[in-house]
């Protein structure tokens, strides 16, 4: 037999060899179900994802892979979190009442929360006006443009003096799930919290909402030509019909460890009148941290395939410009952090605050950076890993 024949053989006997076919079959398994998870996954983000590709996701997943976030080279990624109370919802559906930018620092296990309040006032180059800034996601969907995320993340990077890589856009009915698929979050409170005002506040009277009158009028008035003030019309208010009445009219918490289902801790975040919009940020942040600690507890933040199914409960209440393999390397990134220092801020007009407030007739209530420009409020943001 020749030299060729008898390699020829010896190879055909490899190849037969029992194990190198095991080896082969559990290769192929690996690869088909990795394809599997990445197809599943990928089909369930898609619904909240902006730039969903399927195709390019299993190719960013493949191992060897060497795909980064935006941000990450420089060490630190910066996500802007938006919340509002959803399409179509009457009251200012699209308007961001909600506004954090988290940024996270791997190297050094910090996460920084900085709130901005919706009271800002920016350049809304969507409308070619100033707006306030919450009005910059809603300015950005309009006429199904559907661009709101990128456009927040453009005045908040401008306004920040950090580039926002990515945006999430979450809704009150997506808020509520979020908290009621994890059984509920807990808080402590040093004492009892109340909004008495702000979910049965009156209003001008029509015939669906605000049906119940409570004997007071708004009134409209006008200056004659001789300098005194005329009332031309005065509006009946009333308040709301019963059945219409949110978080049941009068809300309370005790004090000390309360469990909040996703209603109760909607209602958390948005009280604000016998308070201030500042001081609901300081809540938004807490009900933040509780989410994170109750989904680490039920071990959701420990498995992508959890949390890929919780978004997809979420469906049309929840939209981000990562794709899914952002999304699956942006969690990797954050699992791999053990226990990070958490830095919170907000922007303010205390005394030590970096605005101040202003109202006009033109403008309402608004807020402006002190010394009418940003570079402190660019300090903070570039700093805010050393406090």
């Amino acid at each position: 037999m020749e030299t060729s024949e008898i390699n020829f053989t010896k190879k055909k006997r490899f190849y037969k060899r029992r194990w190198f076919k095991i080896l082969i079959t559990l290769l192929l398994i690996i690869f088909l179900v990795g394809t599997v998870f990445i197809f599943k996954t990928g089909t369930a983000l898609n619904k909240i994802s902006l730039k969903g590709n399927l195709l390019k996701s299993l190719v960013q997943s493949l191992p060897g892979s060497d795909s980064k976030l935006k941000g990450e080279d420089d060490g630190r990624i910066n996500v802007a979190l938006l919340g509002m109370r959803g399409e179509n919802v009457p009251g200012g559906g699209l308007l961001s009442d909600t506004i954090i930018v988290l940024s996270i620092k791997p190297a050094e296990n910090k996460v920084a929360m900085i709130s901005v309040p919706r009271d800002l006032w920016v350049d809304n180059e969507v409308w070619n006006n100033k707006t306030k800034i919450n009005a910059v996601y809603a300015a950005g969907e309009e006429n199904g443009k559907k661009t709101g995320i990128e456009e927040m993340k453009k005045i908040l990077s401008d306004a920040s003096g950090v580039t926002v890589d990515y945006g999430i856009a979450i809704n009150f009915e997506g808020f509520k799930e979020l908290i009621d698929s994890l059984g509920g979050i807990d808080i402590n409170l040093s004492e009892p919290f109340t909004e008495s005002v702000q979910f049965n506040e009156p209003r001008v009277c029509d015939n669906n909402v605000f049906t119940v009158p409570n004997g007071e009028y708004q009134q409209k008035k006008t200056k004659t030509r001789s300098g005194k003030i005329k009332v031309v019309k005065s509006y009946p208010l009333c308040y709301p019909d019963p059945k219409y009445v949110e978080c049941g009219g009068n809300f309370t918490l005790p004090a000390g460890n309360v469990n909040l289902n996703g209603e109760k801790a909607l209602c958390y975040v948005r009280s604000r009148y016998t308070s201030n919009d500042f001081e609901r940020a300081k809540r938004q942040q807490i009900v933040l941290q509780a989410i994170k600690s109750k989904a680490l507890s039920v071990g959701t933040l420990t498995d992508f395939s959890k949390i890929s199914g919780v978004l997809n409960a979420l469906g049309n209440n929840v939209r981000t410009d990562m794709e899914t393999w952002e999304l699956k390397r942006f969690f990797d990134i954050y699992q791999k952090m053990n226990s990070p220092q958490v830095i919170q801020d907000v922007l303010d007009n205390s005394e030590d605050g970096l605005l101040y407030s202003q109202e006009s007739k033109e403008t309402g209530y608004i807020l402006l950076p002190k010394g009418d420009n940003f570079d402190r409020i660019h300090d903070l943001f570039a700093n805010i890993f050393n406090k």
